[in-house]
């Protein structure tokens, strides 16, 4: 075997279709476009989600649903994860800076504190919103829930 010997695998290689070189070649004419209409023209290129002048599917299916570009998104933080950062930290002025360098909040986040879990001991809590059932369990232990 040598380099001028090599072959490719009998079958593995086709010659391309050789079209519109005129009417002896058998793909003159029409040059396998078929007759008339949009796709036998040069210059033709299909639209996005055209479907051949059917009613498209995007139009078919109806238009849903509404997004409240005033909706404020917070992130939520429960008062047994604000009683654990408290105890881990020991502190009873919980900020959002606290809540921050903790890793609980990133800093464009707006938090709002819910009432799941429990609160044991004295706190003052900052943070943009509260549930009021998390106010009541924190005026409970005669702590603060302060409002940004």
């Amino acid at each position: 075997m040598k380099l001028h010997n090599l072959k490719p695998a009998k079958g593995s290689v086709k010659n391309a279709k050789k079209i519109g070189r005129g009417e002896g070649s058998g793909r003159g004419g029409t040059s396998t476009r078929g007759h008339k209409g949009a796709q036998s023209r040069s210059g033709y290129s299909l639209k996005r989600g055209f479907e051949g002048g059917q009613m498209p599917l995007q139009r078919r299916v109806p238009k849903f649903g509404f997004k409240n570009p005033n909706r404020v998104e917070y992130k939520v933080l429960n008062l047994s994860m604000v009683q654990e950062l408290a105890d881990r930290l020991e502190v009873e002025a919980l900020t959002l800076d606290l809540f921050i360098e903790s890793g609980l909040v990133s800093r464009n986040d707006k938090v709002k504190v819910l009432a799941q879990g429990e609160v044991t001991s004295k706190l003052e809590i900052s943070a943009h919103a509260f549930s009021k059932a998390a106010i009541a369990q924190i005026e409970a232990k005669e702590g603060k829930a302060i409002v940004i």
